[in-house]
C-alpha cells in the first residue's frame, strides 16, 4: 500500500518489481497452481523475536490444500516448520508468556471439525484441549494466559455418527422457521447458533457464557482479564437486520450480556472480520461502524472508538470516506493502528487515538492484507505486489524487509508478465481505473488477444495483488484487461452506491470502456476479444454480452440473470428486499434486471457457464438457466458443475480444471490456430 498516485487521464504506470526478467525464465503453466505458497496470519512472538504464520499448499495426490504452521526469526534467517499433519493447522496463536502456540485443526477429530490444539514451544506434541461437538470458530488468549474465550458452534444431533458403520441412518426432515435459512457452505440455516465459551487452562474445560438463540463472533478480553468484549444481533428477528452490536460479559458463568453500541447498523460486523479492540488501560474499544441499513454491503466501514462504559461513540476519521479494517492499538494507547483501503491497494496507516489526521505508515503500490505490531515497536505485515505473491514482511523506517521465502526460488524461475495500471474514462465521462497484463514476450505496437476480467462483489476491487489467473493468461499470449466499475470499493461510498438497484447499467459502460481504451491504444485486437469472471463477475459479464456483440468468448461463473430466481434460493434475502423492494412491491425493478434472461436472444457470445453444485451464494440454477436458454436460442455454450463446490473453488482439482476450460474456451475463439497445442 502506498501513496495514492495522481493519475491523470489515460496515464499508464508501470508496477516495479524487484525481480529482474531473465531470457533464461520460463513461462508460468498450470502446474505452478500447486507449487504456489499461500502465506497467511502473521503473529509476533509475545517477546518479539519469532513471527508465526501459516503456509498452504496444494496436495495433488489427496487433492485438497493443506495448511501448515511455520515460525522464522525477525531476522529472517532461521525458518522451523511446526507441523506436518496430512490435516490443516490455522490460527496460530501465542500465548501470553510465549510459552504456548495454540492452533485450530480437525486433525484426529472424527467429525471434522477444528478444535483448539496446544503446542509447547520447546518442542514436543501438540495436545487438543477442546471437544466441543459443533467445532471451534475462533479463539483468543486471556492477557493472564489461564483462559481462552472461544467461539463455538452448537453440535448438529443428525450429524452424530452411528456406532454401526454399516448402518445407514435415514436423515431426519429439515424444519426451517428463519427469515434467512441459507447460507454459503453452511447449507441450511435451523436454530443451531454459535456461542461465547470460557476455557479453564488448568481444568481444560470450557462452560458456555451466552446461552439463546443468537449468534455471537469476534471475542475480545479487557486487559484486567475480567471482561469480553463479543459481537451479536438480538432483538425480533435478527435475520432481517445486519444490525450487529458490541456487547461486553463479565467472565464467568451465569454472567449477564450487557449492549454496548446502539447504532441503528452494523457495529464491527463479523464479515469483515475485525476483532474488537480494547485500549491498553481497558477504557474504550476501537471498532468498525458500518452504515445505515439500506445500504446494505455498499455503505464503507469506519475506525470508531467508545467508551467501555458505554455512551455515544466517535468517528475517528470521519471524513475519510474509506474503508477502514483491524484495528490495534499501539502499546502506549496513544494511536491506533488499522488498514485503510484505497484504489487499488490497501495500506497501513495510523490515527491518534483522540481522532486528527490520518498518517500513512506504509503505502506503497502494493495489497496489505494483515498485520501485526509488537509493543516493542516491531511490525509486521502480510504484502502482495502485482507481481510476487503474499509474503509476511517486517516494516522498518518506511520499508520492507521480506521474513518468508517460500515462494523466492519458485519466482526466480518465471519470465512473467507486466502488470500496469491505467485509467480512462466511461461513456459519461467518469474517470475509471484498473490494470492491464502484457504478455511477458510483449512486443510494442503489435495487437494481442485480449480478455476482459471482471471482479465479483460487486463492492470490492481489484488491486495491485499477484494474479495467478492474469498471469497464466499472459503467458499464453493474451492481454489481460482489468477494471474496477462503478459499485467497487476503494473510492468512497457514492462510486460504490452508483450501481444501487441499477446493476448491468453505469458499471458495463465502465468495463466496456476498459476494453476501448485498450483497443485504442494499440494493445487490444478489437477482433479477437473475450471477457469473464466469477460471481459478480459472472453476473455482469452476462450483462456485457447482452448489450455488446463484440465479444468472441465469454466465460460466466457462478452467475444470475434471472434475479427472480435468486428469491428465497441464495442467502442474500435481506439485500434484496433493501436494494430491490420485494417482487411484489417492486416488479419493474426485478425485471430490468433480469434483462440478459429476459432477453437472452440478444447474446450472441458463445459462452462456458461454471458453478459449484452446492453453491447457496449463487445457486446453480441460476447458471442452469442461462445455460437453457442460450442452448434453446441454438448459441455455443456448455455448462461445467463441480460437485460437492461451494461459491469457491477449493479442491485443486477443480481449481486446475477450471483455469483449463477457461483457457480451451477463449483459445477456440480467438486463437483457434494454438487451441489443439496450448500448455497445460
Amino acid at each position: 500500500m502506498k501513496k495514492l498516485l495522481v493519475v491523470m487521464l489515460s496515464l499508464v504506470v508501470q508496477v516495479a518489481h524487484p525481480l529482474a526478467q531473465s531470457p533464461s525464465k520460463r513461462l508460468l503453466t498450470l502446474d505452478d497452481l500447486h507449487t504456489l505458497r499461500e502465506i497467511g496470519d502473521p503473529q509476533i512472538s509475545p517477546e518479539g523475536n519469532w513471527m508465526a504464520y501459516t503456509v498452504s499448499t496444494g496436495d495433488v495426490k489427496a487433492d485438497k490444500r493443506n495448511s501448515d504452521l511455520w515460525m522464522t526469526n525477525w531476522e529472517g534467517t532461521r525458518t522451523v516448520q511446526l507441523t506436518f499433519s496430512k490435516t490443516s493447522e490455522h490460527s496460530p496463536r501465542w500465548s501470553p508468556d510465549g510459552q504456548w502456540l495454540a492452533f485450530l485443526s480437525s486433525r484426529e477429530v472424527e467429525e471434522e471439525t477444528d478444535q483448539i490444539w496446544l503446542m509447547n514451544r520447546a518442542g514436543g506434541e501438540a495436545e487438543k484441549i477442546t471437544d466441543l461437538k459443533g467445532g471451534v470458530l475462533d479463539f483468543v488468549w486471556s492477557p493472564d494466559g489461564k483462559r481462552l474465550a472461544l467461539i463455538a458452534k452448537d453440535p448438529d444431533p443428525e450429524a452424530t455418527p452411528s456406532k454401526d458403520k454399516s448402518e445407514k441412518k435415514t436423515a431426519k426432515p429439515i424444519v426451517i422457521d428463519r427469515y434467512q435459512f441459507k447460507k454459503d457452505e453452511e447449507g441450511y440455516l435451523t436454530k443451531l447458533r454459535q456461542h461465547l465459551y470460557v476455557l479453564d487452562l488448568a481444568a481444560r474445560k470450557a462452560e458456555l457464557l451466552t446461552p439463546g438463540d443468537f449468534d455471537e463472533a469476534l471475542p475480545a478480553w479487557s486487559p484486567d482479564n475480567s471482561t469480553i468484549a463479543f459481537v451479536s444481533k438480538r432483538g425480533p428477528e435478527p435475520d432481517r437486520l445486519d444490525n450487529y452490536d458490541l456487547y461486553l460479559i463479565d467472565a464467568k458463568i451465569g454472567a449477564t450480556p450487557r449492549q454496548l453500541t446502539t447504532f441503528a447498523g452494523p457495529d464491527c460486523h463479523p464479515d469483515w472480520s475485525s476483532r474488537p479492540a480494547w485500549s491498553p488501560d481497558g477504557k474504550t474499544l476501537a471498532y468498525l461502524q458500518g452504515g445505515e441499513q439500506k445500504l446494505i454491503y455498499y455503505a464503507g466501514y469506519q475506525l470508531a472508538v467508545i467508551s467501555a462504559t458505554g455512551g455515544a461513540p466517535r468517528l475517528l476519521l470521519p471524513n475519510a470516506d474509506r474503508n477502514m479494517t483491524q484495528p490495534q492499538w499501539s502499546a502506549e494507547g496513544g494511536s491506533i493502528y488499522f488498514l485503510l483501503e484505497e484504489d487499488r491497494t490497501t495500506l497501513f496507516a495510523k490515527v491518534a487515538a483522540h481522532g486528527g489526521k490520518l498518517e500513512r505508515l506504509y503505502s506503497a503500490r502494493c495489497e496489505i492484507f494483515a498485520f501485526d505490531a509488537h509493543a516493542n515497536g516491531k511490525i509486521a505485515l502480510l504484502a502482495s505486489h502485482a507481481q510476487e505473491p503474499y509474503n509476511v514482511f517486517a516494516l522498518e523506517n518506511s520499508t520492507l524487509r521480506a521474513l518468508s521465502h517460500h515462494n523466492e526460488a519458485w519466482l526466480a524461475k518465471l519470465k512473467l508478465g507486466t502488470t500496469e495500471e491505467i485509467s480512462f474514462q466511461s461513456k459519461d465521462g467518469t474517470s475509471i481505473n484498473g490494470f492491464i497484463v502484457k504478455p511477458p514476450d510483449y512486443q510494442p505496437g503489435k495487437k494481442y488477444p485480449a480478455l476482459l476480467r471482471i471482479h465479483g462483489g460487486p463492492v470490492s476491487q481489484f488491486v495491485n495483488e499477484f494474479m495467478f489467473d492474469w498471469q497464466y493468461f499472459a503467458a499464453r499470449g493474451y492481454l489481460v484487461i482489468a477494471a474496477n466499475p462503478r459499485g467497487s470499493s476503494g473510492r468512497g461510498e457514492k462510486f460504490s452506491t452508483a450501481i444501487y438497484a441499477d446493476w448491468g447499467n453505469k458499471d458495463a459502460q465502465d468495463v466496456l470502456a476498459a476494453v476501448d481504451y485498450a483497443v485504442a491504444h494499440g494493445l487490444a485486437d478489437s477482433a479477437r476479444l473475450g471477457v469473464g469472471g466469477w460471481s459478480y463477475g459472472g453476473i455482469l459479464t452476462n450483462y456485457v454480452i447482452a448489450q455488446d456483440q463484440r465479444f468472441k468468448a465469454a466465460v460466466s461463473g457462478s452467475s444470475i440473470s434471472n434475479i427472480l430466481a435468486g428469491y428465497g434460493t441464495d442467502q442474500y434475502i435481506r439485500e434484496y428486499e433493501f436494494e430491490l423492494g420485494t417482487p411484489w412491491t417492486s416488479r419493474d425493478t426485478w425485471l430490468k434486471l433480469s434483462f440478459p434472461f429476459l432477453q437472452a436472444d440478444r447474446i450472441t457470445t458463445p459462452t462456458l457457464f461454471l458453478c459449484g453444485k452446492e453453491d447457496f451464494n449463487v445457486p446453480l440454477l441460476n447458471s442452469e438457466q442461462m445455460y437453457q436458454a442460450l442452448k434453446s436460442l441454438g448459441r455455443d455454450t456448455q455448462l461445467i458443475i463441480y460437485p460437492d463446490q461451494y461459491h469457491g473453488i477449493t479442491k485443486p482439482s477443480y481449481a486446475r480444471d477450471r483455469l483449463e476450460r477457461y483457457l480451451a474456451w477463449y483459445d477456440k475463439y480467438l486463437m483457434p490456430k494454438s487451441a489443439s497445442t496450448a500448455t497445460k
